[in-house]
């Protein structure tokens, strides 16, 4: 009785190795396909290079800065969409500025162990002059990655102000999907 108790529990597994190893590739290629990218799984920061830094000392056009974000996870993610942003201002009048989006569709990004993808922020800066009603000065900014709730704490590293627009239904600082 034990012979035969034991033939069929090794039957069982015999045929439950099989089943796995008899998986197709697609059900395996499935199981493997990406998934997005969580704040945990990233690293953000300032694009800081000389031909990344944005122009704060010129007015009356505008100009960019960027945010990049780096897959420090051991996994490949995606990305798609817009980050959220919040600027925390200086000033006690400034309070916080959530940016609003462009009108750029967004692609979907796919980042390897240790890539970097990057977003833009079209900014519209002002001179010291402009009356502190008129201007906005960053701090900080609050990065969140798409579809996620966690955000980066961002020190602004370039000074200046910025007209400020944020009850603005087309302000001139506003922000591009992840990717452009």
């Amino acid at each position: 009785m034990k012979t035969k108790i034991a033939a069929v529990a090794l039957a069982a597994i015999v045929a439950a190795g099989t089943a796995v190893a008899a998986v197709p590739a697609s059900a395996a290629t499935a199981k493997a396909a990406q998934t997005r990218c969580h704040t945990a799984d990233l690293k953000a920061g300032f694009a800081t290079g000389d031909d990344a830094k944005p122009e704060m000392g010129q007015t009356g056009k505008q100009t960019q800065a960027f945010i990049w974000f780096t897959n420090i996870s051991n996994r490949t993610c995606t990305l798609s969409g817009f980050a959220g942003v919040d600027m925390v201002g200086a000033q006690r009048t400034d309070g916080t500025w959530s940016l609003v989006r462009s009108a750029k569709r967004p692609t979907k990004i796919t980042l390897g162990r240790g890539d970097t993808t990057d977003f833009s922020i079209s900014l519209l800066p002002v001179a010291r002059s402009t009356p502190q009603r008129e201007k906005f000065v960053p701090v900080t900014f609050l990065v969140t990655p798409p579809n996620e709730t966690k955000h980066f704490t961002l020190k602004w590293p370039f000074g200046g102000q910025i007209l400020k627009q944020d009850g603005a239904t087309h302000p001139g600082t506003y922000l591009n999907p992840v990717g452009q």
